[in-house]
């Protein structure tokens, strides 16, 4: 088996004793068999969680930087857009109850492929739109629903996505008081992600495993949908 967990960096100590507020399961525990591995960038990485561990069948969630020259930087030194890393989500998902085509529904509806260097109100090469693959056999799946929902996006009058795809980058997980940052007390409740509104369906490869049920709580016609939703996970019906 491919080891998923091999492309990250050593959690810092910190990270490594982390258990997600939501979830209660480590945030940096290895990658086990049968399950699966993915960064998404989309934006803020606080909203973005949310919406991620809300997922049924997601194990784990979390926030950190991928894509970027040097290790392990700080939220400051990302902020200056020098390092080139961008603020991603890492989900560790069980795929005999979730698959990865529910995964990047999410990801292409929760968000604008098409802003480039930011989303919404926030700007910045850290806001860019990108999926990090360290399954090599989840690349194609991800590259194909990337031109499918990009046809859909033309057709609707968005420009082209300008989404990166890539494998096995180095993660660097988040200072702790980015984890899970929307389900703690006093947390500030911002997301700057801009949904097109347009909902991907079928594509080559594709297969869904959540009931369509599930989408019914993600209604990306309500601005900050996520920020609205409860902090607990979805429960099938």
């Amino acid at each position: 088996m491919f080891d998923l967990f091999s492309s990250l960096q050593t959690p810092t100590a910190q990270a490594a004793d982390l258990r997600h507020v939501v979830l209660g399961t480590p945030i940096a525990a290895a990658v086990q068999p049968g399950q699966g591995e993915v960064l998404f960038g989309c934006g803020c990485f606080w909203g973005a969680e949310k919406g991620f561990w809300r997922l049924p069948g997601v194990v784990t969630t979390a926030v950190g930087y991928a894509g970027g020259r040097g290790a392990d930087p700080s939220y400051q030194q990302v902020c200056t857009g020098r390092t080139g890393h961008a603020e991603v989500v890492r989900v560790v998902w069980d795929r005999a109850q979730v698959g990865l085509s529910d995964l990047l529904k999410l990801f292409w509806e929760c968000h604008d492929p098409t802003q480039g260097d930011r989303q919404g109100n926030d700007r910045g090469s850290q806001y860019r739109s990108v999926i990090v693959v360290m399954d090599p056999a989840d690349r194609a799946l991800a590259e194909a629903s990337r031109e499918a929902y990009g046809a859909l996006l033309s057709k609707a009058g968005f420009g082209p996505i300008t989404t990166e795809i890539s494998s096995a980058q180095a993660f660097y997980f988040a200072e702790p008081y980015h984890q899970q940052y929307l389900a703690k007390p006093g947390s500030r409740p911002y997301c700057s992600a801009q949904p097109s509104g347009i909902r991907l369906g079928e594509f080559p490869g594709g297969s869904y495993s959540l009931p369509a049920e599930i989408w019914q709580s993600y209604d990306w016609s309500l601005p900050h949908c996520v920020l609205r939703g409860d902090n607990a996970p979805i429960r099938l019906p």
